[in-house]
């Protein structure tokens, strides 16, 4: 093998190694959250740890807590789940604003009014935490309240986004979904679940023509793509 050729093929193995690295750097970017994710919930499976809303009677923040990179981005950290107690506290981190989701550890604060069909609008803010969809309802009304997260228009990017719903799937019926909004604590129970395309918007925009108080709760399907929407629906205890 001449010179030249070792050259070319030191090149190629250097070229090919990259391409490699980057591919799996890509996987990792993209699916990485929701794998720690699952096995955030899958350990405390295993622990035996129970998540519990801190009681109503708590008293109410004049200002928002600072939330910590895990509350960012679900609420208990796994070093939490390994070896930390088995009875998890989740204190809301908004008191105006924020949802609870004891059965998956989840904690977040939620933005009111956010456009869902400009991604120059909620894209940032599902960087931060979860989005209530401008033209629904609010906690105590009539109609239906849809908050979103994790959704985006490419599935590269959707590792950039907070992952607070990525176990929305491992909700069912019963499960209890806690909401704080202006300071007064709402409580909600899972009724179920279904998959619609991302152009079905109907449950935004029929929203206030609704008799009953519906709780809904969108994130993309399967995690780590947006070619579905699951959405999770709940009823007021």
């Amino acid at each position: 093998m001449t010179r030249g050729e070792i050259a070319r093929y030191l090149i190629l193995r250097t070229i090919g190694n990259f391409l490699v690295l980057f591919a799996i750097f890509g996987v990792i970017a993209t699916f990485g959250p929701a794998v720690y994710f699952e096995a955030t919930y899958r350990m405390a499976e295993a622990r035996g740890v129970k998540y519990i809303v801190q009681s109503s009677e708590f008293k109410i923040q004049n200002k928002p807590q600072e939330a910590s990179p895990a509350q960012r981005t679900g609420g208990i950290s796994f070093a939490d789940v390994l070896s930390g107690s088995k009875e998890q506290i989740l204190t809301p981190i908004d008191t105006q604003f924020d949802i609870l989701i004891p059965k998956i550890g989840a904690n977040s604060r939620v933005f009111p009014n956010v456009d869902a069909s400009d991604p120059n609008q909620f894209l940032p803010i599902l960087k931060e935490g979860v989005a209530h969809a401008k033209g629904t309802v609010f906690p105590g009304m009539k109609g239906n309240i849809y908050l979103f997260a994790h959704s985006t228009d490419n599935f590269w990017d959707v590792g950039r986004y907070n992952a607070v719903f990525y176990l929305l799937k491992d909700l069912t019926p019963g499960d209890e979904i806690v909401i704080f909004y202006q300071n007064k604590r709402y409580n909600y129970v899972v009724t179920g679940s279904k998959k619609v395309d991302p152009s079905d918007v109907s449950y935004i925009v029929n929203a206030q023509n609704q008799n009953t108080e519906t709780l809904i709760l969108q994130t993309c399907w399967p995690p780590g793509t947006t070619w579905q929407r699951l959405l999770v629906f709940a009823k007021r205890k």
